[in-house]
């Protein structure tokens, strides 16, 4: 899978929130799940679109895809 979410704002999260010291791949991994998810979710929000006979994901698209994720 390429790499659309970048590895510092992931690190820079992580140290915002008490993580000191993180390897890099314990990093890596989180960003592919990250980006495993956000493609499952984006499915089924355009599940949703189709199905509400329209071509733009809204707001509403990718929080019901939340819920059911």
């Amino acid at each position: 899978m390429a790499e659309y979410i970048s590895w510092s704002p992931i690190r820079r999260l992580m140290k915002h929130n008490g993580a000191i010291i993180v390897a890099r791949d314990a990093v890596n991994e989180l960003v592919d799940w990250m980006s495993a998810s956000a493609v499952t979710i984006t499915k089924s929000a355009l599940v949703l679109t189709k199905h509400g006979k329209r071509k733009k994901i809204t707001r509403n698209d990718i929080l019901l895809a939340i819920k059911y994720f």
